[in-house]
């Protein structure tokens, strides 16, 4: 019996064996597959986007766009206007800027970026040309690459062989010219313009915007203002560091630098700081707003600002117009003028003047005589044949023109003009034609009328000064001692007084 319960167990227990054997590989299967899964789903956790280490666009490595680098100032200047930046293009080949330019109001108005001076209004150092022609103007700006502290941006003048951009002139910025682009933006700097003047004013090779910016706060600081330490420091930079330093005002001390300075200063004096902080496209909008906001229209302010500015300054002001005012600007024109005065306006407006500055000889010998026929040579006026030409032709041509003209008839084309036409619109057509062959005469004049006889007509001097000083201010003041035989520095010390002479006097004079 004992004999048989054992056999019987270790039968049992070798079918046990077997059985356990044959399920052993099932188990690990499962076993296998249980791990295979769980390694999966940990992966695909893994892969999740937004968690773990799946990179995710918008963080990490993925690329920003319009901000990165700050608009306006960056490596820069650059663009475009009286400059880019940086295109307020100041000017095309003329002197900005608002070197100009900017650059900002059509496509984005880029400041200073990636080159160095330009020029804004007028003409600073180191920006890239734009595309400019004869004439000042913001020039074209650029996109923004934002711009590192020192670096120049667009303003008035233009840079001195800065690095092109298109627009103030070209600033690279000013993409778009029509009116219906509202996209201007504020507080990004117009890209300066190309050099073609000899400004006054230059970038400071020094300039730290948080120490002018400090330096600008203690002046405000206790009772009254420092004055001198306030023109020390905005009346030896050009446009594009000016903005930089407000810019920097705020980030500082959490308050507007234009409202800190307003609440200190008065008079004249507050007109001029208060000139020079503004971009040159705004600046110039805000003069063509009061010349027609005004009871009666300040014709002269129109005159210079339209028949002086490149087509993409004139972009640039408009779509700073529109924003400042929510108006369009050909429409204040046109409600404001009247005549072939109103026409001239509007064609300037459109700014699309021939910039290449492409010269024809043969063309130019038929376009004087078109003037002839149109003007002296018949009896009565066909006023659209030169509106036609000296609104579209770009001033190197014109100049041909004019030259081909005298040639001719033995008299000038300004002689013509003052014979065929009156009023308005011979003063504007003359101011075409001084621009052309004497820009810098055109402008000392206009300084000269701005002081003469009783009484100063302050804004206007100090918007010649301030959208001047940084595109041709040294041309314009031998031009000035040639004609009236006095320097332009004696004229404004003998015309005003205090910190307000002081402050033009700084400008004029240069740094």
């Amino acid at each position: 019996m004992s004999n048989l319960f054992n056999s019987l167990s270790d039968t049992l227990k070798g079918a046990a064996g077997d059985i356990l054997k044959k399920n052993i590989p099932i188990l690990n299967k499962n076993s296998d597959k249980n791990n295979s899964e769980s390694n999966n789903k940990t992966s695909a956790d893994n892969m999740n986007p937004g968690y773990g280490g799946y990179s995710q666009g918008g963080y990490g490595a993925y690329p920003s766009t319009g901000y990165g680098q700050n608009p306006g100032y960056g490596q820069q200047p650059a663009p475009g206007g009286y400059g880019q930046q940086p295109i307020y293009g100041a000017y095309g080949q003329q002197p900005g800027g608002y070197g100009y330019p900017n650059q900002g109001y059509p496509n984005v108005i880029p400041t200073p970026g990636a080159y160095q001076p330009q020029q804004g209004y007028g003409t600073q150092q180191g920006p890239p040309p734009i595309g400019m022609n004869v004439q000042g103007g913001y020039l074209p700006q650029q996109p923004f690459q934002g711009t590192p502290q020192g670096m120049p941006q667009p303003g008035y003048g233009t840079p001195q062989q800065q690095p092109v951009q298109s627009h103030y002139p070209g600033n690279p910025m000013i993409q778009g010219t029509g009116l219906n682009q509202p996209n201007y933006i504020p507080g990004a700097t117009a890209p300066p313009m190309p050099l073609t003047g000899n400004p006054s004013i230059h970038p400071n090779p020094n300039f730290n915007a948080s120490h002018d910016a400090e330096a600008l706060k203690k002046a405000m600081k206790g009772f009254g203002c420092n004055n001198n330490r306030v023109i020390e420091i905005l009346c030896t930079r050009v446009n594009w560091q000016r903005q930089e330093i407000s810019r920097t005002f705020k980030q500082m001390y959490g308050k507007d630098l234009c409202k800190e300075l307003k609440s200190e200063l008065v008079g004249d004096f507050e007109y001029l700081i208060l000139a020079l902080l503004k971009r040159p496209e705004e600046y110039d909008a805000s003069e063509l707003h009061r010349a027609v906001d005004c009871l009666g229209t300040k014709e002269h302010v129109l005159i210079e600002i339209m028949c002086s500015r490149t087509n993409s300054q004139i972009a640039a002001i408009k779509n700073a117009y529109r924003y400042m005012y929510k108006r369009e600007l050909e429409d204040d024109l046109i409600g404001d003028t009247s005549g072939y005065f109103k026409r001239l306006l509007v064609a300037l407006s459109t700014g699309n003047r021939d910039e290449s500055g492409y010269t024809d000889v043969a063309r130019a010998n038929q376009c004087a005589s078109a003037l002839y026929k149109a003007g002296e040579g018949r009896l009565g006026t066909d006023e659209s044949t030169f509106l036609s030409i000296l609104c579209s032709q770009n001033f190197a041509q014109l100049n041909l023109v004019f030259n081909e003209y005298h040639k001719m008839k033995g008299r000038t084309i300004e002689d013509a003009i003052r014979s065929e036409f009156s009023g308005d619109i011979k003063d504007a057509l003359i101011a075409i034609y001084q621009m052309v062959v004497n820009k810098a005469g055109f402008f000392a004049t206009q300084l000269e009328n701005s002081m003469k006889g009783f009484g100063t007509r302050d804004k206007d001097l100090v918007r010649l000064v301030v959208t001047r000083c940084e595109v041709d201010m040294n041309d314009i003041k031998n031009e000035f001692q040639r004609i009236y035989g006095r320097s332009l520095e004696q004229t404004i010390i003998s015309d005003t007084s205090g910190s307000y002479k002081n402050g033009l006097v700084s400008l004029v004079k240069g740094f």
